[in-house]
């Protein structure tokens, strides 16, 4: 992912309080008005579908690790926390060529090595440092997880009815983006965006919108970014399409073949939000 700042000013310390109390993020869903029979009704009244309370932490292991920090939310949820070098030990790093970018007649491309089976990038200092979610198949099943890729939204929701949480590529703040195709030396091609690559976990959904877990938290493009925000399925499903419909859907090992189970006791503590933002 890219464009931010995250140097720990007064400022900075002060935004990731608020954004921690609020667990949260900007614009109009009512929660309350989509709740379906059955559903889940958090500690501060929210009503969703589903809901997974996903574990959290303040911010990123590093300013490109977006990939990394998604995939942590889902593993620490089900109980293992995983650092940032033993997550990329199972994923690989690809260093073969360094990410960057030209714009031609076709649009813009972004020469990089294999993102589809490993990450590639300096995480410290490149913006297009980034994975996709096959790569990060083989690290959920690594410590036991059923994991599997998501394309649509009726297959996030199953996911999500089961218990589960979708790891996603996305843009930073689910805002606009530049579309671009990254190339790889053999020539496979992926479709993806420029400067606004993001990955973050959706937590659950209702009839208006899904729910999502982003640690990234405030920056300097953002100091209200809150760590836990509501999204409109039509935003959320246009920003998908544009990271080519990149999800994985990962479950318990223990998660029943059928049947939904919408409400989950976490495996951490989680405080409630207290108001949902909603972005976009």
């Amino acid at each position: 992912m890219s464009i931010l700042t995250t140097k720990r000013t007064r400022r900075l310390l002060l935004a990731e309080l608020v954004a921690l109390a609020a667990v949260t993020s900007v614009a109009g869903i009512r929660p309350g008005t989509a709740a379906a029979e059955g559903g889940v009704v958090t500690p501060d009244g929210r009503v969703y579908t589903a809901y997974m309370p996903a574990a959290t932490k303040v911010g990123q292991f590093y300013q490109y690790s977006c990939e990394f920090d998604a995939s942590w939310v889902v593993l620490k949820t089900f109980g293992h926390d995983v650092p940032f070098e033993d997550q990329l030990d199972v994923v690989g790093y690809d260093t073969s060529l360094e990410p960057y970018f030209e714009k031609t007649a076709d649009g813009v491309i972004i020469y990089g090595g294999d993102i589809t089976s490993a990450f590639c990038g300096d995480y410290t200092s490149n913006m297009l440092a980034r994975s996709t979610g096959t790569a990060f198949l083989p690290l959920f099943e690594h410590y036991g997880l059923h994991a599997e890729t998501v394309t649509t939204r009726e297959e996030i929701e199953a996911t999500l009815d089961r218990g589960g949480l979708i790891w996603t590529k996305a843009t930073v703040d689910f805002l606009p983006w530049e579309s671009s195709t990254w190339l790889t030396p053999s020539g496979k091609s992926v479709p993806t965006v420029l400067g606004n690559d993001h990955a973050v976990v959706v937590m659950g959904y209702n009839d208006d919108g899904v729910v999502i877990r982003d640690v990234l938290g405030p920056t300097n493009t953002n100091w209200e970014r809150a760590y836990e925000y509501d999204v409109p399925w039509e935003t959320f499903l246009a920003v998908f399409e544009a990271q080519g419909s990149d999800g994985v859907g990962v479950l318990p090992a223990d998660a029943g073949a059928t049947g939904p189970s919408r409400s989950i006791k976490p495996a951490h503590a989680i405080e409630p939000a207290d108001p949902l933002q909603v972005c976009c």
